[in-house]
């Protein structure tokens, strides 16, 4: 693709975020709620399985003042990794996907911090990680 054609791409791609939808879901390019794309954004949720969905922290800061609700895309996006995991112990595909199926409940805990401590879900979703960390940090040190 010549620069011409990338600059055309990227031109109509940008007049998309200004679509007056309900679901924004960025499934392949990270840093897609930056400085450029939150002013024109209309969407009602950003929910995608893109890395890194927000360029910076203030970005969710942005969108939960916007009242655009963030779905953080390391608890959505989850599927792929738990079904790898699974793999390592031999894989048995109704347990992967029982295990996969506890994202909902993942992302409800996440909207429920958020709503509890009234901040952003980007940092609900840390606290959560955070808490899981601290909890298998204090098994280990049982069992060693």
């Amino acid at each position: 693709m010549d620069s011409s054609s990338w600059c055309f791409v990227m031109t109509r791609f940008r007049v998309f975020y200004g679509v007056d939808g309900d679901i924004f879901a960025p499934c392949a390019l990270g840093a897609v709620i930056n400085d450029e794309t939150l002013p024109v954004l209309k969407f009602k949720i950003v929910a995608g399985a893109a890395n890194n969905v927000l360029k910076e922290d203030k970005h969710g800061d942005l969108l939960e003042q916007k009242g655009i609700l963030y779905a953080p895309d390391y608890v959505i996006n989850a599927g792929g990794l738990i079904n790898v995991a699974d793999e390592l112990g031999g894989y048995n595909r109704e347990r992967a996907f029982q295990r996969i199926g506890g994202i909902y409940d993942n992302v409800r805990k996440v909207l429920d911090i958020a709503k509890r401590d009234r901040i952003p879900t980007y940092r609900a979703a840390d606290i959560m990680a955070q808490e899981r960390i601290d909890k298998i940090g204090r098994v280990r040190r049982n069992w060693l």
